[in-house]
């Protein structure tokens, strides 16, 4: 197919960047040629919504690492007894009379928390990596569209300024016609009036023109108005649509797949919220050291103990947390529900539209520009000839450029009709 079937050249991708950054310093607009699989690549590597998605997907793997971390021991250094009175004694500072003590704590996680939470990041983080995949489908799309978009862009210019040319040259003639007395005023007041509404279009559609331009740019991560895009891609192959559409898996697309790791996510929280009621032990060692003195006999001098320590769960059980967990996992089967049934929303409505846009353009192609075509030159032979008169062939004109314009963009439709059908249904064969 026509999406898959283009061949991206690291060189002509090279050789576009260096000339996106040599516009970057340049005061005048650089040329720079541009194909869909360039564009495409560009915008992998340089499109911000992308980057930061790609972000996210950091993020997930950084708090994959916080998950697996387990509770940090804690050391408690104290000094107690210290009597202002009888003071703490001579000698050095560990025969002071003082009551000092070291202890270390430490948690120990029960109910396999330290587990369940290393499984919802495992899980969010194939939920990331799915919206990244999910991301770049969507942009080959808007690439591609805007691609297309800006191609029939430019040739909309040129027919404006063919169409415009040719009622310059037509009142330039008949002009003449007038001196010489062989047509009326009225009728070249009709050909002017004409002539400055085809300048009026051709202005319009240069307009037009740089704005499809922009939009690209945007897309492939640039703002440089300097850069000049020459569009070299020609359109896709006016081709049938495959009726293939329900025999695509939605399971199989990013989206879904997304909402499916949140899902397994969710539950898994949930089994966390219900571990939380497993209560966590908390184990402490100390060493004191409280040495005798004339002024104190009452140290114990070095001893040593041990403590345990649980919580007693005598107000709260979690009941808010669990509670919480149980409406997300609610929330994402609801999520994934509704991320299958667009998936297949998308799936046949791309296919309506690419099916509708294929008949349309074939009907243009068969048969309304041909006949467009063969009565507009007919009405110029005769009205170079005199056999007809300026309302006719103003007429002709007219029919055959709406014509041509609308072939134009039931072109364009097609095209991106045919991009988005392709993503919404062979994305699993995408790399």
């Amino acid at each position: 197919m026509f999406f898959r079937s283009t061949v991206i050249v690291t060189s002509h991708v090279t050789s576009l960047c260096l000339g996106i950054a040599m516009a970057n310093a340049a005061p005048v607009p650089v040329p720079v040629t541009l194909t869909l699989a360039q564009a495409l690549a560009i915008a992998s590597e340089y499109n911000h919504d992308l980057r930061l998605t790609a972000l996210t997907v950091q993020a997930a793997a950084a708090a994959r690492l916080t998950a697996a971390a387990s509770p940090n021991p804690t050391l408690t250094v104290q000094a107690l007894n210290i009597n202002p009175s009888i003071g703490i004694g001579g000698g050095g500072l560990r025969d002071k009379t003082v009551d000092s003590t070291m202890r270390i704590d430490q948690v120990f996680e029960r109910g396999f928390k330290r587990q369940l939470r290393m499984a919802t990041a495992e899980q969010l983080d194939a939920a990331a990596q799915s919206d990244l995949r999910e991301a770049r489908r969507q942009l080959r799309i808007s690439v591609a569209q805007a691609y297309f978009d800006a191609l029939a862009a430019d040739e909309k210019h040129t027919i404006t300024q063919q169409t415009a040319a040719l009622y310059l040259d037509t009142v330039t003639a008949t002009q003449k016609r007038l001196q010489a007395g062989d047509i009326a005023r009225a009728d070249l007041a009709r050909l002017q009036i004409d002539a400055l509404r085809a300048q009026n279009d051709a202005v319009q559609s240069e307009a037009d023109q740089r704005k499809a331009r922009q939009m690209l740019r945007l897309l492939l991560g640039s703002r440089n108005p300097t850069t000049d895009l020459v569009l070299t891609e020609t359109w896709p192959l006016h081709l049938p649509i495959p009726s293939q559409q329900n025999s695509v898996s939605t399971d199989e697309r990013p989206d879904v797949l997304a909402a499916q790791a949140r899902l397994r996510a969710a539950a898994t929280s949930r089994k966390l919220a219900l571990a939380q009621r497993t209560r966590d032990i908390s184990i402490g060692v100390q060493a004191e050291h409280y040495p005798t003195s004339v002024t104190n006999s009452q140290g114990s001098g070095n001893s040593f103990g041990i403590a345990v320590q649980f919580p007693i769960f005598a107000r709260y059980e979690f009941d808010g947390e669990i509670r919480t967990a149980d409406i997300a996992l609610t929330s994402a089967q609801e999520a994934l529900d509704k991320s299958r049934d667009q998936a297949r929303s998308e799936i046949q409505n791309s296919w309506d539209i690419a099916q509708a846009a294929f008949q349309r353009l074939r009907r243009y192609d068969d048969t309304l520009l041909a006949l467009a075509q063969k009565s507009a030159d007919a009405a110029e032979f005769a009205y170079k000839h005199g056999a007809v008169g300026v309302t006719d062939v103003l007429d002709a004109r007219r029919t055959y450029r709406a014509i041509r314009l609308e072939a134009l963009a039931a072109r364009a439709d097609y095209a991106k009709s045919l991009v988005a059908w392709q993503a919404a249904t062979f994305e699993s064969t995408v790399p």
